[in-house]
């Protein structure tokens, strides 16, 4: 069943939405993939800080989601991968994260697709998703992205075992 996505619009995070994205994701379902609770004020306010920087380096970032009402929900978008001793180095990563409340409706996959055709735009030729095995949604959302299963891995701190996505753009 195909139904119609929700409105949504992305733009550059801002020195405020460090506060938003940590009411947004301040639930333990939320963060269930992500180290289980949510992290401290400040990690989002570099968190931010560091996603201006990759859009003005490189035309695209994880950007903050917002619903038809303006409201902050979360985030979605791209970066570079952000960890040199694993995966998939030198690859530009799609990722995103949802408030609770707005799970089940569509958002993440309208925003994802809004990010493919900015990443696109900005000429990036390939970008990979890193999903934790058990992270149903998130596996469904790259399925209706198109993306295809390209390796397993083993995180190295957890050891969870993990999917590696490609999307050729």
């Amino acid at each position: 069943m195909n139904r119609a996505l929700p409105d949504v619009r992305l733009r550059v995070p801002t020195d405020e939405d460090a506060i938003a994205w940590h009411r947004a994701f301040d639930n333990p379902e939320v963060m269930e993939f992500h180290g289980g609770r949510s992290a401290e004020v400040s990690f989002y306010e570099e968190f931010t800080a560091r996603q201006r920087r990759h859009d003005a380096e490189h035309g695209f970032c994880f950007w903050t989601m917002l619903d038809a009402d303006d409201q902050v929900i979360g985030f979605t978008g791209a970066q570079p991968w952000p960890h040199e001793s694993f995966g998939p180095v030198g690859e530009i990563e799609i990722g995103w994260r949802l408030a609770r409340s707005h799970w089940g409706k569509g958002y993440v996959t309208a925003a994802a697709r809004e990010t493919l055709d900015r990443v696109r735009r900005a000429g990036v030729p390939t970008v990979v998703a890193m999903v934790l095995a058990e992270n149903k949604r998130s596996i469904a959302v790259t399925q209706r992205l198109g993306m295809e299963l390209e390796e397993l891995f083993t995180t190295p701190t957890t050891k969870a075992l993990g999917h590696q996505y490609r999307l050729d753009l």
